[in-house]
This record gives C-alpha cells, structure tokens and sequence, in this order.
C-alpha cells in the first residue's frame, strides 16, 4: 500500500468531553484535539445529498478518510478539514496489518427557510 504518497490534506480528529457548568449544572459539550495527521480525502459521489426537514434544507457532503495507523479513535469523534466539520458516520476500520484507518465522514449544512 503506498499511502504515504497520497497524504496531502491536514487533518485535525476530536474528541468530545462533557462537564457540568457549576452554576447551573447543564451538561457543557467541548469538543479536544486528539491528533492531527495528514490524510488521503476523497468526496463519495454524488458529493451532495440534500433533504428537507421541517422547512430547513439539509445538505449531507460524504467523504472517505485515509490515515496512517491511529490507535484510539472512536465513532463519536469528529473531524476537522480546512475549518469544516464532519461526523464520523462509519469506520475506523483498520487497514493491512495496521498500515492504515479508513473513515466515512459527512458534513452537514442547514439552511432555513422563511416561512
């Protein structure tokens, strides 16, 4: 697998930690770098998908990650590509022998609609 010469996009992966706001005890999302690697990014045609839910268009744009072996990462992180987020909707699933970890991510868009 010649991966290496494919890794041309930064990427940063996060992981989500809640703590309570000791004020008013509601339950703070943070979000933590995890690691920051270079990877193989590809959008998955058709690259946009949109539905409408409750009069707000959601656009869904699906892509597959590559990266060098990363132990630890889980389903409920996400990544960070040139300011944009996306979710990890499946995966990792490892590649070789540890070689490398392949993720379906999806950003999501929203636009609301006047009523």
């Amino acid at each position: 697998m010649d991966l290496a010469s494919k890794l041309s996009v930064r990427i940063r992966i996060e992981r989500k930690t809640i703590i309570r706001d000791p004020q008013y005890g509601t339950e703070v999302v943070n979000w933590a770098e995890f690691g920051c690697v270079w990877a193989e990014v590809k959008d998955i045609l058709p690259s946009r998908a949109e539905r409408m839910a409750e009069q707000i268009q959601i656009a869904r744009r699906p892509a597959r990650i590559r990266i060098r072996y990363l132990a630890g990462i889980t389903p409920d992180m996400r990544v960070i590509i040139a300011g944009r987020v996306y979710q990890i909707i499946a995966g990792p699933s490892m590649l070789g022998r540890r070689e490398a970890v392949e993720l379906m991510v999806e950003e999501h868009s929203s636009e609301g609609t006047a009523p």
